[in-house]
Formats: structure tokens, C-alpha cells, sequence
């Protein structure tokens, strides 16, 4: 029944499209709640909304950061209460002027499965309701960010009475993720990202619900990160300004944590590696043959644990990304020194693949991280991964079913409709992946964390990163946060797409350069003029 309603309730909303404007006030969701009802009135808001907490946690600095951010974007327009405002009489009285905020538990502690649940009611004075509030409650301050967001897509400005309002109210909201698991990856290694554009996207990723950035930070291209203990690495950056110090890795996880995203570091090994040896040529197999990483000297995995130690100390999430795809190894047939070690050691190049990966996953364990690999390592030696492996699908379909069914956990990123780099895939696409696909047995669906959408970075720098991500990010943001049932079938792309043109307008709005919905190629201007909101 409740899937069923919010059916209609998108179906009707997306009759206030046309293809030349759009008509009356509309209220769009993205990504859609798990449950919610609304009703037909109109509320004012306050612009000297206040903030009102309750609960072990609501007082949290992360709450009160929140609500002013996301005050600033409820009255982006009006600019809160202006000089002239002062002078006008002030309303009697406004169906919202507080947001209570009520966090049940007093722990700020951010990691995979963190509680993300919240419930909202948009009601107005009659008497009985609650006078004069909006009202969040959730069990951590995560899930008052995630209500918070879905508070200030309710709010619009009205341009004739210039007020912000809630139409279609009362709101009742009881809201959820899908997925524990919801991510983005970054490539600041084939072009460097500055600090600055990196928070763009961080906070562009809190409108969509999306909770871990997946930092791909080093590649063959360059080595642009500090590392204190092998200070040498760096010098496989592009340039000496193009380098991230241990401060700014620091504030990157700090700016996100405070959004309710978790950063995920990735170190690949043992290819993806050349940048290493501009700092220590020593871990070359040659000059002339750079990659994959030396598996034959004991200082290849002394920097690898050197990197590992010093970056455990600015990543707190339990998860970490140790790479482990498109291992080329004829580099260590093909040198002399590397040929004699594997000869010794009884081992094909194969045989010292498996060797370098597992080596790599216990110093990462023995920091306390769970590893998490591109699916090659275990298309090539599954039953020798170690048991807390994290599979990353992304070579095409099919492999997170087999990956649960030997009871590892996996994460969708199918590189068919989620590589954002990808640009000739259509936003439908994107949104009716379904990172379940092929699996039914529900304790093995358990075993599937979520996707992620992967920004890799060759042809996207900061002229253009943002509107290669957006619009088509949000459209797996919705599939990875909302119910199954409300988002797919028949008529599913029907009424996404008004929410999705309306969603990309929003992050316009608020300062994304996301791209228009339905071009051909995505990140390509309009092509021609109209509205926002059927491009």
C-alpha cells in the first residue's frame, strides 16, 4: 500500500511538468523516503528560524553546524531577515518558526552501518500538533544531517510573497538507507583536484545522501599525497602544487565527517604504481620497467606499511581500499633480478600477484582495516583472500553474486552504468542498476554493502568534474538510499525523471554545476534555450 502511494504521489507531481514550464508549486524528494504522507496546505517559514535540540546528542556541535549551513540554504533568497524586513511589521505569527531537533545518542562515531534513520513531521498549529516546529528525531546525529536535508528540500521560496514555504504539509516522514554502503570515488592522481573543489563535491554529496568518498588518491600518473615517513613519495606529484599535505588530508576527512561521510582511502598495488619510483626508484623492477611494483625486495612493503601506518592515523573509517586491479606482470618476468627471486621462490608471476595482494592485506589488517580489492584478485584466487575481503565489483555484472555466495561482502560499481567517466551512458541507465541483481537469498543480499558511483579522473579536472559527477550521481544516490519497490518497475523512469531534472536544478541552485539530465553525452551544455527544468 505505502509503495503504491508514493507512486502516485510522483505520478501526480510529475503532471506539473510541462514541456514549456513549470506550473504551481511543486514539492520534489530525491533521493525518495522510505514512507511519508503530505497533505495540501501551505506553511510560512520563519526566516528567524531557530534551532531547538533534545536528547543526549542534539546539543552535538555537528548539529548545530548543520542547521546553519542548511538555514543559509533555505533563505539563500531572502538572505534571512533583511534590513528592510526589519522595518516591515513582523507577521503575527509563522507556522514554522523552530526546528527541534531530538538525537537519542550522544556518540559522534562515524563508521560503515552508522545509524542514518530519522523521522520528520511538517505540521501545522490546529491545537493539538506541535505549535510552530518542524520536527527531526533520529538515534545519531547522522540521521538528524540526513533529515535536515530532506527539511530543506521541503522549504521554497516564493518569489511573489518573497517567503519561504512548505506546500503540500502536513509532512510525515519516516525515513531510512536502503544500503549501509553509499559512495563516490574521487581520482585526484590523473588530474589534481584542489582541496577546495574536492569540498565541493563533498558537500554537493550531503544533498544526495551519499556517505563515503572513496579517495583515489595515488595512481601511476602521480603521487600527490605526504607522506611523513617516506617524504620522498611526493615527488611523483605533477608539479610541487599539485601535492596534498597530511593538514589538508586531515581537513578533507574532517570537512566530510561533519557532513556524515566517511572518507576511504585507496593505495592500489601492486599495479597502478609508477609514481612510487620518482621518489625511490628503488621500487621499480627497472628503469626501463616500472611497474608492477617490485614483489622481490623486502623495501617494496616497507614503504607499502610505511604509507599504511602514517595514513591510518588520518582515516579513521574500518574500511580501506588496497587496489589490486589490472596487474600487468611481464615487467617481472622480463627483469633479470625480479625472474631469479620468483625461480626461488618456486613461483609463477601469477603465484607472486596472490603473494603481493595477500601480503598487502595483512599489513592493512594488522592496522586495523578491513581491505577492500577490485574484484580481479578474487576472479584470480578467490579462496586465498583473506575471509574479511571486501569485493569491488566493477569489470561488469555478476560478480557480486559470487562473490556473496563464498560469503565475502561486495560493493556494486559495475562499470557499464556507474562509471561517471563514462559519458555516453544515459541517466535511465544509471538509475535501474540494481546492485541485488541475481542475488535472492536474503541472507546473502545482507552480504552486498551498497555502490558506488566512480569518478575516475582522465578527462575531468576542475573545469568540468562537477558536471560530469551530477546529474547522473544522484540518479544511483536514489537507488541506493530508497526502497526497491519505489523506484523501479513499469513507470519508475517516468516519474524519476521530473524529480531528477527538479534535483539537478536544486544543486544549481545551491551552487553544483551539475549538468543537464537528459543529454546524450553528460557533462554537455544545453542546446539550446529553456528552462532548467526539462533539460
Amino acid at each position: 500500500m505505502a509503495t503504491f502511494f508514493l507512486f502516485l504521489f510522483v505520478l501526480s507531481h510529475a503532471l506539473c511538468f510541462s514541456e514549456a514550464k513549470v506550473k504551481g508549486p511543486v514539492t520534489y524528494l530525491w533521493p525518495l523516503p522510505a514512507e511519508f504522507t503530505s497533505g495540501n496546505e501551505t506553511l510560512s517559514v520563519d526566516p528567524e528560524l531557530s534551532l531547538v535540540f533534545g536528547g543526549k546528542g542534539g546539543n552535538s556541535d555537528i548539529v548545530r553546524l548543520a542547521f546553519d549551513r542548511y538555514k543559509a540554504i533555505i533563505f539563500k533568497n531572502s538572505n534571512g531577515v533583511s534590513g528592510l524586513d526589519r522595518l516591515r511589521p513582523r507577521e503575527p505569527s509563522y507556522d514554522i518558526s523552530k526546528v527541534r531537533v531530538v538525537v537519542h545518542s550522544e556518540s559522534e562515531e562515524l563508521q560503515l552501518g552508522v545509524d542514518e534513520s530519522y523521522t520528520l513531521f511538517v505540521l501545522k498549529k490546529d491545537g493539538k500538533a506541535i505549535v510552530g516546529e518542524a520536527t527531526i528525531e533520529a538515534n545519531t546525529v547522522y540521521g538528524a544531517l540526513r533529515g535536515l536535508e530532506t527539511f530543506s528540500q521541503l522549504c521554497t521560496f516564493d518569489y511573489g510573497s518573497k517567503s519561504t514555504q512548505v506546500h503540500k504539509a502536513p509532512w510525515n516522514i519516516r525515513d531510512k538507507p536502503r544500503f549501509a554502503y553509499r559512495g563516490l570515488l574521487l581520482d585526484t592522481s590523473r588530474h589534481y583536484l584542489p582541496i577546495d573543489v574536492i569540498k565541493q563535491v563533498i558537500e554537493s554529496m550531503s544533498y544526495a545522501k551519499l556517505n563515503v568518498l572513496h579517495w583515489h588518491v595515488i595512481d601511476r600518473e602521480s603521487f600527490p599525497l605526504e607522506v611523513p615517513t617516506f617524504p620522498k613519495l611526493w615527488e611523483g606529484s605533477y608539479s610541487q602544487w599539485e601535492r596534498y599535505t597530511v593538514e589538508d588530508a586531515y581537513e578533507i576527512v574532517n570537512f566530510a565527517k561533519i557532513r556524515g561521510i566517511n572518507v576511504m582511502a585507496e593505495v592500489d598495488v601492486p599495479g597502478h604504481a609508477t609514481s612510487w619510483g620518482a621518489g625511490y626508484p628503488a621500487l621499480w623492477p627497472s628503469s626501463s620497467c616500472k611497474e608492477p611494483l617490485d614483489v622481490s625486495q623486502k623495501f617494496t612493503f616497507d614503504v607499502l606499511s610505511g604509507i599504511l601506518t602514517d595514513l591510518r592515523k588520518i582515516f579513521p573509517f574500518e574500511l580501506f581500499h588496497l587496489g589490486g586491479d589490472e596487474v600487468n606482470t611481464t615487467c617481472w618476468e622480463a627483469t633479470p633480478h625480479v625472474n631469479k627471486w620468483l625461480k626461488q621462490q618456486n613461483m609463477t608471476t601469477k603465484d607472486a600477484y596472490q603473494y603481493f595482494v595477500l601480503k598487502a592485506q595483512e599489513i592493512a589488517i594488522s592496522k586495523n582495516w578491513t581491505p577492500v580489492n577490485w574484484e580481479e584478485t578474487f576472479n584470480t584466487f578467490p579462496t586465498k583472500l583473506n575471509p574479511k575481503t571486501v569485493v569491488h565489483n566493477w569489470l561488469g555484472g555478476g560478480v557480486c553474486p559470487k562473490a556473496v555466495d563464498q560469503g565475502f561482502r561486495c560493493i556494486f560499481s559495475n562499470q557499464g552504468v556507474w562509471y561517471l567517466d563514462h559519458l555516453d551512458v544515459p541517466w535511465e541507465d544509471t538509475y535501474n542498476a540494481e546492485p541485488l541483481e541475481g542475488i535472492h537469498d536474503p541472507s546473502k543480499q545482507k552480504l552486498v554493502l551498497g555502490g558506488e558511483v566512480c569518478m575516475w579522473g582522465e578527462t575531468a579536472d576542475p573545469s568540468n568534474v562537477q558536471q560530469t559527477i551530477w546529474p547522473r550521481a544522484a540518479a544511483a544516490a536514489e537507488r541506493l538510499w530508497s526502497r526497491r519497490e519505489a523506484t523501479s518497475g513499469r513507470n519508475s523512469n517516468v516519474t524519476a525523471l521530473p524529480r531528477l531534472h527538479y534535483f539537478r536544478c536544486l544543486l544549481n541552485r545551491r551552487g553544483v554545476q551539475a549538468a543537464p539530465v537528459s543529454n546524450f553525452y553528460a557533462r554537455s551544455p544545453p542546446t539550446g534555450a529553456g528552462s532548467c527544468y526539462v533539460q
